[in-house]
């Protein structure tokens, strides 16, 4: 029987589709549908239940150290209340999940992991602990995401303070809310960990006194999709490095005392033979994941891992891996969508250009 959020019976009385994901029942979408709630982020104000989402906190004075050996990223020097985007690497240099880590203090940190990872991240975690740190799973906390343009000022009203001084990737307490402004939506907004017995209440305060609108996951998936932010499990898995799916802005360079860190140095110092990209479809049609990727030629170069609808530029978009000398932009590729060749491009990512805030001074100059 699929888990349930804190959220479950306003979703079951809502909700226009519901299933299961990540061994949960969640909203696909409600009322107003897809475009609407994708529109709504874009433009005004969404509302996201990613309660199946986990959260879990290390403490310790062997923290930073200790994510430090488990990803690739650099933990010493982050400051509190300060997010980073990271992956957990496994022996092989491959990927086990990604996840927004925040330092809350100097042997505090927390992260919030993949629903569909959960068990195995935190096995790992277990696996790989040292002494001096000590793991907590907060089973008992939602996590409701508040996105979109008048995100700030929503959130504001609702919880009593003001957010506009709080930067991108940054987090900040208020009693037993714990509020980070960043998603993964591309536009400016906030994931709000709260009570699971206080979700409810602040879930239809956003809508009711502040025009939010509820949002599923077909709608998270259309917009993280515009983003060129992968999933885990699609656009990223075990057998990808951070280098192959074009994240290696995330490996510290300084050093590979980390898991599998030998192996992702070679690849970012000598290359890879693949690497994740964008595609614009040029022909009418869609192409969706597990969709080959051919040359000119009719050869296959690669494979499509998300793809669908942009409603934002009104056309198909997708997200695959190609061999590393078809990658740059604007090469000419085709598609095999049930053995129709649609023509298509190699694209830049992201999509859409991110709105999220800036966390730069305004000096009044143009950026």
């Amino acid at each position: 029987m699929a888990k349930q959020t804190a959220l479950h019976t306003y979703h079951a009385a809502h909700a226009k589709s519901m299933g299961e994901f990540a061994g949960y029942e969640m909203p696909f979408y409600y009322e107003a549908g897809v475009l609407s709630e994708h529109n709504a982020v874009r433009n005004t104000l969404g509302l996201f239940d990613v309660s199946h989402m986990g959260q879990i906190q290390l403490t310790g004075v062997g923290c930073a150290a200790f994510f430090e050996k488990i990803t690739p990223s650099a933990f010493s020097k982050v400051k509190q209340g300060v997010a980073k985007y990271t992956v957990l690497t496994n022996p092989q240099g491959g990927l086990i999940d990604d996840l927004i880590v925040t330092r809350l203090a100097d042997d505090v940190f927390f992260a919030v992991i993949n629903a569909g990872c959960k068990d195995k991240d935190i096995a790992w975690i277990k696996e790989n602990l040292p002494a001096d740190v000590k793991l907590e799973i907060f089973d008992d906390r939602a996590l409701i995401a508040v996105q979109g343009p008048k995100a700030e000022e929503a959130l504001s009203n609702c919880i009593g303070e003001d957010l506009s001084a709080l930067g991108y990737m940054r987090m900040v307490k208020y009693g037993d809310l714990w509020v980070s402004r960043l998603g993964y939506t591309g536009e400016d907004g906030f994931e709000v960990s709260v009570p699971a017995d206080k979700a409810l209440s602040l879930w239809q305060k956003l809508i009711d006194e502040q025009g939010a609108l509820p949002c599923g996951l077909a709608a998270r998936d259309s917009l993280r999709l515009e983003m060129g932010y992968p999933l885990y499990g699609h656009d990223i898995d075990a057998t990808t490095s951070p280098i192959e799916a074009d994240l290696s802005w995330v490996v510290r360079k300084k050093d590979a005392d980390y898991i599998g860190g030998d192996i992702i140095s070679a690849h970012r110092d000598n290359g890879v033979n693949r690497i994740r990209v964008g595609v614009n479809l040029i022909d009418k049609g869609i192409a969706r994941e597990g969709v080959k990727i051919l040359n000119a030629d009719g050869n296959e170069i690669g494979t499509l891992t998300s793809g669908g609808h942009s409603p934002s530029l009104n056309k198909a978009i997708a997200m695959g891996y190609v061999l590393s000398d078809y990658s740059a932009a604007d090469t000419e590729i085709f598609l095999d969508v049930r053995g129709r060749k649609l023509k298509a491009i190699i694209a830049s990512l992201p999509f859409v250009n991110a709105k999220t805030k800036s966390n730069k001074p305004n000096t009044g100059k143009a950026a």
